[in-house]
């Protein structure tokens, strides 16, 4: 059954925005995702909710839907780190990886590559 994530957005830096929607875009394709709604005009027709921009996924299932942030931000980091984005065997490891709390934890607090990920991802036979 298909699962959304309604996503609201305040772009501050139209620049880092753009290359955001680049990476963005990578791992939701990448992962099974597709872009039902990107931006345009909003009203609101209840209430005092007035978003900025308003983009909604749709994912194959619900177990997809909640592991893509975690995707985008390891995505996103790779790139900060390293200038180029992570090749697909890394994103399916780091998934079956990066599940414990405590590297989960790590990753979104300090907005790095754990390093105990790192070096499991550069041990195991076949990743680069």
């Amino acid at each position: 059954m298909p699962a959304y994530v309604i996503v609201e957005i305040e772009i501050v830096d139209p620049t880092g925005y753009e290359e955001y929607k680049k990476l963005a875009s990578a791992t939701v394709e990448k992962y099974g995702g597709k872009y039902i709604v990107r931006g345009g005009a909003a009203e609101t027709l209840e209430g005092d909710w007035k978003p900025k921009r308003i983009v909604v996924l749709q994912f194959e299932s619900t177990q997809r839907a909640k592991d893509w942030p975690i995707i985008q931000l390891l995505v996103a980091i790779h790139y900060r780190e390293n200038g180029a984005s992570p090749r697909p065997d890394w994103i399916k490891f780091w998934l079956s990886e990066a599940r414990t709390p405590e590297l989960l934890i790590e990753l979104v607090a300090t907005r790095r590559l754990p390093a105990r990920l790192t070096r499991l991802c550069t041990r195991n036979p076949g990743r680069s």
